[in-house]
């Protein structure tokens, strides 16, 4: 392991990129942090000397280990027990008012990025979320770089497609996160289906490990009563919700006797929920506690 003394060490200086990078990338805080594990064993066995930019090394060297993390978890995925979801993470309050950066490691993009290619997720964050130019890309990834530009072209048009805008205002996210608290912890039909759309979608992330929906639920009702019935379980009579900033967005927190049991997401259009998402998988909720939770950069 590093040594987190060695403050002038260029993987200490740059483990928040990295760890970003990797997250973007994976979803994943558990398989991030494996490969900045592998990562640094790779910088520590490098011959430094013949490492002018320490910082492209360390980025390439997490890109194409990512890469191959990516391409052989998105066969296990095939096999996943119902809908899989992104492994939620603490983050910063800061974060959520900076709308870009919110943007980009929110869940609705980390669930758009899973229909892109392993190539395309990482041409397209390299390029829109960290800024690196094509040539750059062209020599982290070894590809030519009208390959690159092509790949970046089809990758930006494909989340364009799929990641719809939905209401940004803070004020009216806390309002909302308050009153879907008070509905549950009230068990009130009428209170919880007035803040649903419609057309609501709801996906639920239990990996075969906890009870959960195995297919997404549509509808205001469909949606309302789940939940409500979910809730009602006497083992959850003790269930506590609270507000936290989970993926660059106001979320809420779900803890059981003091455990964190699960992470609730939301998107918001006309003040009402359009999309909601509970991940409730115990192997994937370690990014949750304090201890845990990393900056982003």
């Amino acid at each position: 392991m590093v040594d987190a003394r060695d403050e002038q060490d260029p993987y200490i200086e740059h483990r928040r990129l990295l760890f970003a990078t990797a997250y973007r990338m994976l979803g994943s805080v558990t398989d991030a942090e494996d490969v900045l594990q592998d990562t640094w064993l790779s910088w520590s066995t490098a011959d430094r000397a013949a490492v002018s930019h320490p910082k492209a090394y360390l980025v390439r060297t997490v890109t194409n280990l990512s890469l191959n993390r990516l391409t052989s978890a998105r066969a296990t995925r095939e096999t996943y027990v119902g809908p899989w979801l992104p492994e939620p993470l603490l983050t910063s309050p800061d974060i959520a008012a900076e709308t870009e950066l919110a943007d980009s490691v929110s869940t609705a993009m980390l669930v758009v990025l899973e229909t892109l290619s392993p190539i395309e997720r990482a041409v397209f964050l390299l390029r829109e979320v960290f800024g690196y130019s094509h040539a750059e890309i062209a020599e982290t990834l070894v590809r030519p770089e009208p390959t690159v530009r092509q790949i970046a072209h089809r990758a930006r048009r494909h989340v364009q497609t799929r990641r719809p805008r939905f209401d940004a205002d803070q004020t009216q996210r806390r309002q909302v996160t308050t009153q879907f608290i008070d509905a549950c912890a009230g068990g009130d039909l009428n209170a919880f289906m007035e803040l649903l759309a419609p057309e609501v979608t709801a996906w639920s992330d239990g990996g075969g490990k906890v009870t959960a929906a195995r297919r997404p639920l549509h509808g205001t009702e469909h949606v309302a009563r789940w939940l409500l019935g979910f809730l009602a379980k006497p083992e959850l009579a003790a269930l506590t919700m609270e507000p936290a900033v989970i993926n660059g967005e106001l979320g809420i927190l779900a803890t059981l006797d003091g455990h964190t049991v699960g992470a609730i997401s939301f998107d918001l259009t006309d003040a009402h929920i359009q999309n909601l998402r509970f991940q409730v998988n115990p192997e994937k909720l370690s990014g949750l506690t304090p201890d845990n939770s990393l900056a982003l950069s």
